[in-house]
């Protein structure tokens, strides 16, 4: 490989589950591995150069061109639609995208829904799609404790095990999407690293189908 791809990983779990792909997929950087404080490695060798980077900035780095290719939720390109190619699903980061509020609750539909999220996009398009009027309520943390304080009827979050929300009193009323990690392209940078994008995509889809 001639051309150094520069590669957004998200900081944490996701990113350490991403990694693994990539150097199952033959494109290792052992630095990565090591215990510090560093944001970027590369290994020249393999033509790949990655940076960790919050989760939900990934694919602003992505779209702006500062990475050509990234690692981004499912659920981060549902909220902030960025302008980027979506070139594979990797199976990981699984989870759904729902909503949720107490076991007993009915709407029927009157007055104004109330829904507390951090998806604040996704709740009014999903909504709206119904014709259903809401109040969206935007927090960024402990998404639970809105219906159970009486500060909104629902919520819309991303829900993996629905442990939390089974030991808060809540439940899953409806899924709206399946979400999971993809790998993500900038549009400008694929057009002249289309070829070393495709090769490591190929190989990418090799171990997510193996």
């Amino acid at each position: 490989m001639n051309e150094m791809l520069n590669v957004a990983l998200p900081k944490g779990r996701l990113g350490e589950k991403a990694y693994d792909l990539f150097e199952r997929a033959g494109y290792d950087c052992p630095e990565l591995r090591e215990v510090n404080r560093r944001l970027t490695f590369e290994n020249e060798e393999k033509g790949v150069r990655y940076f960790w980077v919050k989760p939900s900035d990934v694919a602003i780095y992505v779209e702006r061109g500062a990475a050509d290719i990234g690692v981004a939720g499912r659920d981060i390109l549902l909220e902030y639609a960025p302008d980027v190619y979506e070139l594979l699903d990797l199976g990981i980061g699984n989870c759904r995208m729902c909503v949720a509020g107490p076991k007993n609750l009915r709407d029927d539909h009157t007055g104004v829904l109330r829904v507390a999220t951090k998806f604040p996009n996704i709740a009014r398009r999903f909504y709206a799609g119904r014709s259903r009027e809401i109040d969206v309520i935007h927090l960024n943390g402990s998404i639970e404790l809105a219906p159970i304080l009486g500060l909104s009827d629902v919520i819309v979050d991303i829900v993996e095990t629905g442990k939390t929300l089974a030991e808060n009193g809540l439940c899953v009323l409806e899924e709206i999407e399946p979400v999971s990690a993809r790998l993500i392209a900038n549009k400008a940078h694929y057009k002249f690293k289309g070829a070393a994008v495709d090769t490591l995509r190929e190989r990418l889809f090799g171990v997510v189908n193996a």
